[in-house]
């Protein structure tokens, strides 16, 4: 009860927060409001953790705590001395990588040939809908052509890790989210070049080869060494799996916050209207990754896994493309902006989905 009390107390203060930043944003102060904000983050997540059905926003809240502090106080994200923080960006991503090895083995994608339809009906949805979706909402964006990539950029990575939990949280296929998910990026080195060439070339110059080897490096080469460190030590390393999953999260909140400091002024300038198209590209995702999968007939469970699927992308890897090819504060503003949006989206349709469960699959006859 005590500390239920405490959680209540600090969403108390939040909300008197909310309404100071309110006010100064009424009284054209929004520029002095970044410490409210911040404190208002805080006690949110802090709140958030007293409460089951909360729980899941607090990664998301965080985030968007990062978000602020890099936006009010950009210096201290953007660089120490000579060492600028985006060159963290990449080996981020490897540990992220080397992370989801880490819980795979090869007999995981056993699962493609057990359930060969629902993996070649979510990966091609992926393939589909969200470069298409991308490639429509940057013609109508209007942005710079670097920032404009940057839409189609996201459209064109494949789903990440969130997308397992919020499988999860849905009562969905999680067996099935996972080898979509493995599948997607692994492919992604050869189908991700080939697709911004596609669809982004009008917008910037792409050289598929050098592309290809850059994701070969934060993908095929981590997640080996995490299968094969799997295989040589995973049943004495049980706490690894049980922290890669903080560490992930970790990560993809610092790489977010990079971002958003070495791109602040683009995205000051551009960030409401890169923030709706963001919003309309995941929200897209969910609606036609599901009617997509309803088309060819797949299950309630594995149609809202497929709308997962397709609806969170992975940012992370889609900033660390930008980082190597010199773009992260024009072409890296959409999946930062992404990350935390879809991380909100996808919290609240997998707890509108929790609560609607599933129709449970016909018992068996049994002839005595």
């Amino acid at each position: 009860m005590k500390k239920i009390s405490i959680y209540s107390i600090a969403l108390g203060l939040a909300a008197l927060l909310f309404i100071v930043i309110i006010g100064m944003v009424i009284m054209g102060h929004i520029d002095q409001a970044g410490p409210f904000i911040l404190g208002f983050f805080a006690l949110l997540a802090f709140g958030f953790n007293g409460y089951e059905k909360m729980k899941g926003l607090i990664f998301t809240t965080m985030i968007f705590a990062g978000v602020t502090a890099a936006l009010y106080f950009p210096d201290y994200f953007t660089q120490i001395g000579d060492f600028k923080f985006t060159a963290l960006i990449i080996p981020l991503i490897q540990i992220i990588m080397f992370g989801m090895g880490t819980t795979m083995s090869i007999k995981d994608f056993a699962a493609i040939f057990q359930s060969p339809k629902g993996v070649v009906i979510g990966v091609s949805a992926q393939l589909v809908v969200m470069p298409l979706m991308g490639y429509f909402l940057a013609q109508i964006s209007n942005f710079p052509p670097e920032i404009a990539a940057g839409i189609v950029l996201i459209g064109c990575s494949p789903s990440g890790v969130a997308s397992n939990v919020m499988a999860f949280l849905a009562k969905a296929n999680v067996a099935l989210s996972i080898t979509i998910t493995s599948i997607a990026t692994l492919l992604a080195p050869f189908l991700t070049p080939l697709m911004m060439k596609l669809f982004a070339g009008e917008f910037i110059e792409i050289d598929v080869l050098t592309m290809m080897w850059s994701i070969i490096k934060m993908i095929i080469l981590p997640i080996g060494a995490g299968l094969l460190f799997n295989k040589l030590f995973g049943n004495n390393t049980k706490w690894l799996g049980r922290a890669m999953p903080l560490i992930s999260m970790l990560a993809i909140g610092l790489i977010i916050t990079i971002i958003t400091a070495a791109g602040r002024d683009s995205l000051l300038e551009i960030g409401g209207t890169l923030m709706l198209l963001v919003l309309m590209h995941n929200i897209f995702g969910y609606l036609l990754g599901y009617w997509y999968a309803k088309l060819f007939r797949m299950s309630e469970r594995d149609a809202r896994t497929i709308a997962i699927e397709v609806g969170m992308q992975n940012g992370g890897l889609a900033s660390g493309i930008a980082n190597s090819l010199g773009k992260i504060a024009t072409m890296g503003l959409a999946p930062a902006v992404f990350g935390p949006l879809m991380n909100i989206t996808g919290s609240i349709l997998a707890s509108y989905w929790h609560r609607k469960p599933t129709p449970d699959p016909p018992k068996p006859i049994v002839v005595n």
